[in-house]
């Protein structure tokens, strides 16, 4: 809801939080009641009067924070045909042109699920969801399971109206497909690299990450009320048991030293910025952990002469098909002997490349982490894994996206094990933005994106850390 504060700002509250909107004239505070019911899109009028435009600001500042939604539905009634519930804090609808003799179809990637007692239709390419209020909706996005003209659809009973197609065509939800296209829709969606994607994978990618999706994440214990947690170690299973511990090594002093790395491997949540980690030591780990030991190519098939060449690259982790998709991409706040920036690591020349990324943006990365860790602080050095996902979506069907995550935790394993014998700390993190990766990039979420992080750097004294 909104809230007038007596010096004339605007304050949003939600989920017993607040949000400051800024200062507005007494006529803008008195219409913008009406947003608690609806207001028109087309009302909004930024080269209007002064209270127009400023109306104007306020809603797209509630937009590009993901406060608003929209709905859509006949302008002489009060039932609504469909809600709008943006998932990307900068969604803002748009209706692109559509003609008559146009043709249509759903997206792969597009599915229509139950949510509640609702049914919401949505995308992982999609910057919002439709929640649909009217069943003729739904019975009209069935048909769209084929390319469909505008002008047949519009014969449809219930039919839902252009703009709601046109808002479906902006989300990606809907596309229009080439003329020889034929079947093979798989590859008309107008992005080559989308052709490499199964559904699930892509739905997945985006629903266990930040950026595309308003749904809650992480540790929020969503079933404190519902069900008991389950026990640390599992209950035994009957049956005779056999004595394993008289075979194992009697103390730490005999065992092999990765080993007692094993045993010594801890998350490291607090850094001490007065003594950083340094350029060469970062040069150490990256060499140890990441770095291109060597490269070959061999071809798919041998005998046929015609075969794709697959060019390879080993490095100290191991991955799935030796694909080794992962890059490792740098956000540095505090290192003696490099500049506070955003870097990626090229791991075949062993160099840090830097990329342009505005300050505030470094910043919101570097406190995401900090609040995912529940640190005192930012960590040192951010570690994003990013996945060049064809990589392994060109040779692997269904199970693509499980390898990747797969390759994220032994590569994760390896970061600790080098910072544990350098004497520097680290932490896996398990959230990371996409969308803000990519902005950052400016690589398409499905193409490069980030699937991990990890925070590094020389951790805290034990009187400093408590």
């Amino acid at each position: 809801m909104l809230e007038a504060q007596a010096d004339g700002s605007i304050v949003a509250c939600f989920d017993g939080l607040s949000v400051g909107l800024g200062k507005f004239s007494a006529a803008t505070l008195d219409r913008a009641k009406v947003l608690r019911t609806g207001l028109a899109l087309a009302s909004l009028a930024p080269d209007g009067s002064a209270v127009d435009q400023e109306i104007d600001l306020l809603v797209r500042r509630l937009a590009r924070r993901g406060l608003l939604e929209y709905r859509l539905g006949p302008a002489d009634g009060n039932e609504d045909q469909v809600v709008i519930e943006p998932q990307a804090p900068d969604y803002w609808p748009n209706m692109p042109r559509l003609g008559a003799d146009e043709v249509v179809v759903l997206s792969r990637f597009a599915y229509l699920r139950r949510r509640g007692h609702e049914m919401v239709l949505e995308s992982p390419r999609a910057g919002a969801l439709f929640r649909i209020c009217d069943p003729k909706v739904a019975a009209t996005l069935a048909l769209l399971s084929t390319p469909q003209k505008i002008t047949k659809l519009r014969r449809q009973e219930g039919f839902p109206g252009g703009e709601l197609l046109a808002l479906l065509v902006d989300c990606q939800i809907l596309f229009k497909p080439a003329a020889d296209s034929g079947t093979g829709l798989r590859s008309a969606e107008g992005d080559d690299d989308l052709v490499l994607w199964d559904f699930h994978d892509l739905l997945f990618h985006t629903r266990s990450t930040e950026g595309r999706q308003a749904n809650p994440l992480g540790g929020i214990f969503p079933h404190a009320g519902v069900l008991p947690p389950l026990p640390a170690v599992r209950p035994r299973w009957p049956g005779k048991e056999i004595d394993l511990l008289a075979r194992s090594a009697a103390s730490l002093e005999l065992l092999s030293p990765a080993a007692r790395l094993l045993h010594e491997r801890h998350s490291t949540r607090e850094f001490d910025d007065r003594h950083p980690i340094t350029l060469a030591e970062l040069s150490q780990l990256l060499d140890l952990s990441a770095r291109v030991q060597s490269k070959w190519v061999s071809p798919l098939d041998p005998d046929d002469d015609g075969s794709p060449v697959i060019a390879y690259a080993a490095r100290p982790y191991p991955s799935a098909g030796s694909a080794y998709e992962l890059e490792l991409y740098l956000a540095v706040a505090n290192c003696q002997g490099l500049a506070r920036g955003f870097y990626h690591y090229d791991a075949d020349r062993h160099v840090l490349v830097p990329i342009d990324a505005r300050a505030d943006v470094l910043e919101a990365v570097l406190v995401s982490a900090q609040f995912a860790m529940d640190a005192p602080a930012p960590p040192q050095i951010l570690i994003t894994i990013a996945a060049r996902f064809g990589r392994v979506s060109w040779k692997y069907s269904a199970i693509a996206y499980a390898l990747i995550l797969k390759d994220v935790g032994v590569l994760s394993q390896t970061l600790y094990m080098m910072a544990t014998d350098m004497g520097l700390g680290g932490c896996a993190i398990g959230t990371v933005d996409i969308d803000l990766f990519a902005k950052m990039t400016g690589i398409e979420f499905h193409v490069e994106g980030p699937v991990g992080q990890f925070a590094i750097g020389r951790g805290a004294p034990p009187a400093a850390s408590g």
